[in-house]
């Protein structure tokens, strides 16, 4: 008994990914996961809060609007760093990537919200289509060899050539896993020290809880911040990589 209610109230449980609505369609299985709905729920809002913010372009904005134009700006100067004047045609890639990514870091700061970004699955899918959008686009730039070109700067020896073109190409390969692995890692590291410290607060009591509970306190804001810092490197990230390509001769 007691372990099954330790595993219920777990670090780990908050992670678990079960059934909201059970859907059947014939063989195949399309029920509504608490995943999947914490993602459209992250995609409604940030669908629905721009086309409010952008409904009435007012002389003086509201608050809504700042935010909106303060976001635009934001992903803006983070491509044309990143990638160049070029980099405008995937202003609506990079701007979809990082509200995506924001918006379920926050929604996973809710109480008893999940947190869809805390699963490989959800990060290595993202990753996985930075990752051929970054590749389609490269072959087409710079076709077939200059591709291939990117993986072997310039003035490198010839005898170190295939070893060098072995290294960067597998570390081309690779990105999908970094990318992926960076987020959900920490996202998963930061939620469970919240919960093992909220575990903490309860059993200490209300005298020796209060230090546990102020630690719980400075470390919401700290994941608050992480939430938004880890959007922000998965995407720079990923504009850089595009840098490259646009860039590669």
């Amino acid at each position: 008994m007691s372990a099954d209610i330790h595993e219920k109230h777990g670090p780990l449980e908050q992670f678990r990914v079960h059934k909201i609505f059970d859907i059947q369609f014939g063989s195949f299985d399309i029920s509504l996961t608490n995943s999947a709905f914490y993602m459209l729920l992250a995609t409604a809002i940030s669908v629905i809060f721009l086309l409010i913010a952008t409904d009435k372009k007012a002389l003086v904005p509201s608050r809504m609007q700042v935010i909106a134009e303060s976001l635009y700006n934001f992903i803006i100067d983070m491509i044309k760093s990143g990638i160049g004047n070029e980099g405008n045609k995937f202003f609506p890639f990079v701007f979809s990537i990082f509200t995506f990514i924001l918006m379920c870091n926050f929604l996973g700061m809710t109480p008893y919200g999940f947190t869809a970004t805390s699963q490989f699955i959800v990060t290595g899918a993202i990753s996985m289509l930075a990752f051929l959008v970054i590749t389609i686009f490269a072959f087409a730039r710079n076709g077939v060899g200059g591709f291939f070109h990117m993986f072997l700067p310039s003035g490198v020896p010839v005898w170190m050539a295939p070893v060098i073109f072995v290294i960067e190409f597998f570390s081309f390969l690779i990105r999908p896993i970094t990318l992926s692995v960076r987020l959900f890692a920490n996202m998963v590291a930061g939620h469970v020290l919240l919960k093992v410290v909220a575990g903490f607060i309860i059993s200490l009591g209300v005298i020796f809880g209060t230090f546990p509970l102020l630690f719980s306190v400075v470390m919401t804001g700290f994941e608050l911040f992480v939430a938004v810092l880890q959007a922000y490197i998965f995407t720079i990230l990923v504009c850089a990589y595009l840098g490259e390509v646009t860039k590669a001769h």
